[in-house]
């Protein structure tokens, strides 16, 4: 009582109210769910980085400010069935020493969420010695375990060089031993059900999640109801777009991809020319879903060729790490003899510094990854 919500945001929320009950439930909206739903199950939520309280890409906004007297109030800090604490703070632009408080944090309290958040993904590069020495090494060095969550928001939109890659080749080249999880999840759904998971799994790890910018408010992204209350985290989604082939013995071309990339080529203008073609996504990367993914591939009984798509140039990005993979999840169909690569060629920095640069290169990659 007696606190105004900014009114363009009030319209916000409304939307949220009533995407619950007509579906449409977006990135943010899914996130807040997890976060209440753990709280509500008794496990506590740290969430701190750069703009947190709102997101980065104004899409989160679980802190409100009143235009009028600047008090601020956090909804989920008052939820009434809350069994336990919800901290939530915006850190300072100093990503080394904010990323080792929370990975000290993190250890210290091994039963909460803690989850870190850079304002974009390349920024973590400011960490990399917490990362190097502590995140993916201690269990391995000391046995130390930890939760610790990494948002880094990654996905090629044409802002240049130092937003797009969260660099998610470092990662895959430091997974080793069961160290850590790595996901590049495409729906809200998705999202929701890998936080969830991170907390209530008896297995300790740190996770590392390349978040989108592009589909925090892609209706296409977006999730029912019923996806959050019946659904779980899948580590591999097939086709499931209008366009997707309905006989799957009439499918040749099996293309995989991860995150946002998915949506550019499977809502591209010209996939319906794409006879015979699947995209699918590969939700989980580290570690690798080798029965999941052999089991998609041998679910085409005519496939003749599996494609890897990336956004990122071919000494970045997935492609390095997980190619031997990919090889021996093709060779499951008899018909297949290996992965093609489609994506950008070797580059010193990780994407073009013009946006019409990116796009051309951008529509080069979803039709050479279509056949077209």
């Amino acid at each position: 009582d007696g606190f105004t919500v900014n009114v363009k945001l009030a319209r916000q929320l409304e939307r949220r109210r009533l995407a619950v009950v007509e579906g449409g439930i977006d990135w943010g909206q899914a996130e807040a769910l997890a976060y209440a739903s753990l709280l509500e199950d008794g496990i506590p939520v740290r969430l701190s980085g750069q703009d947190t309280e709102r997101g980065t890409f104004a899409h989160r906004h679980l802190m409100f400010h009143d235009p009028g007297t600047g008090e601020t109030f956090a909804p989920i800090q008052h939820l009434p069935a809350a069994r336990a604490s919800m901290e939530l703070y915006n850190s300072p632009l100093s990503e080394y020493a904010a990323l080792g408080f929370e990975y000290g944090y993190s250890v210290a309290a091994p039963d909460a969420l803690v989850l870190w958040e850079a304002q974009f993904g390349d920024f973590v590069n400011g960490a990399q010695i917490v990362i190097d020495q502590y995140l993916v090494a201690g269990r391995s060095k000391w046995g130390q375990t930890s939760r610790l969550t990494l948002l880094l928001p990654h996905g090629y939109e044409g802002n240049g060089p130092e937003h797009s890659s969260a660099r998610l080749e470092r990662f895959l080249q430091q997974g080793a031993q069961d160290n850590i999880r790595i996901a590049n999840c495409s729906t809200a759904a998705q999202f929701f059900h890998l936080l969830r998971r991170q907390a209530l799994d008896a297995t300790a790890r740190p996770l590392v999640v390349m978040t989108p910018k592009g589909l925090l408010r892609l209706r296409s992204a977006a999730s029912s109801l019923a996806d959050f209350t019946d659904g779980r985290f899948e580590p591999v989604l097939d086709d499931s777009t209008e366009d997707a082939p309905r006989d799957r013995a009439g499918v040749h071309r099996l293309v995989l991809c991860s995150g946002k990339l998915y949506y550019d080529i499977a809502a591209h203008d010209e996939r319906a020319k794409a006879i015979g073609v699947a995209v699918a996504r590969l939700e989980q990367l580290y570690p690798f879903p080798v029965e999941a993914v052999a089991g998609l591939v041998t679910s085409y009984p005519a496939l003749q060729e599996v494609v890897w798509a990336q956004e990122e140039p071919q000494n970045m990005g997935a492609w390095r790490s997980i190619r031997h993979r990919l090889d021996d999840a093709a060779r499951a169909a008899s018909s297949v003899a290996g992965v093609t690569y489609v994506g950008r060629p070797w580059r010193a920095a990780p994407s073009e510094g013009y946006p019409t640069a990116h796009q051309r290169e951008q529509d080069r990659i979803v039709r050479a990854a279509l056949g077209l």
